[in-house]
């Protein structure tokens, strides 16, 4: 991975929280998918694990990791403000993009393509999934979600405001929104491979029914603090 004290091409910004089951995979698949053709860096915003994801990531050369407040948009403006990158990929540390993705981001980037994601499909031959991952093709914010990742360019992002930190749920859904009203987002024609554990914990469905619920809710009119109160209260009767 090409780097310099001064300029980098792409800074990839991953929020995480206890994760030290599968940290090491994860970034072991980021060193061997990049090209090497563009200069990035790494930066982990933990949200205060109470776990051994410190000490694993610690163990890598040319990781940044930052402790910062709890909640994924607090952590993904803390680790843009310290990114050097002219473009952000946020990314889940359970979400694995393809082979060269800096460099499909690039190519997408060099034909005037100032935000995005790639399609996705999960680590799971369950048909709903799968039917799923299918919708991920489609180029509207409804089948739009923070598990598929998203590119975006400084400058866009710095215009946007960054993430909503009122949002503690449907924060990605909430930026990408503004992304489409400005007309700005595009799928690159590779998959991402995410992991299906939420799904597999909670039920395929019933996971799936909760986030059209928040959909639902959030078009028409709910609060940040409302769409988390629900999401509260329907993760724990499950």
């Amino acid at each position: 991975m090409k780097q310099n004290k001064d300029t980098i091409d792409l800074s990839i910004i991953v929020p995480c929280f206890n994760e030290e089951m599968g940290i090491d995979n994860f970034i072991d698949h980021l060193f061997a998918q990049l090209s090497g053709k563009n200069s990035c860096e790494i930066i982990l915003a933990d949200g205060g694990s109470k776990d051994a994801t410190a000490e694993k990531v610690k163990r890598f050369d040319n990781v940044t990791f930052l402790n910062t407040p709890k909640g994924r948009a607090r952590q993904m403006n803390c680790a843009a403000e310290h990114a050097r990158g002219k473009i952000f990929y946020f990314l889940h540390a359970d979400s694995f993009p393809p082979k060269h993705f800096d460099q499909l981001i690039f190519d997408y980037y060099a034909q005037g393509k100032q935000a995005g994601c790639f399609k996705m499909k999960f680590d799971s031959k369950h048909p709903w999934l799968m039917l799923m991952a299918q919708f991920t093709k489609v180029n509207h914010k409804s089948c739009r979600g923070g598990d598929q990742s998203l590119f975006v360019e400084k400058g866009l992002f710095d215009e946007i405001g960054g993430y909503d930190e009122s949002y503690i749920v449907y924060e990605d859904n909430n930026f990408i929104g503004k992304l489409y009203d400005k007309n700005e987002f595009c799928i690159i024609n590779k998959w991402l491979t995410t992991s299906a554990r939420k799904y597999r914990e909670i039920g395929f469905l019933r996971l799936q029914w909760l986030y059209m619920k928040i959909y639902y809710k959030r078009y028409n009119g709910a609060t940040p603090q409302e769409l988390l109160d629900y999401y509260n209260r329907v993760v724990k009767a499950m």
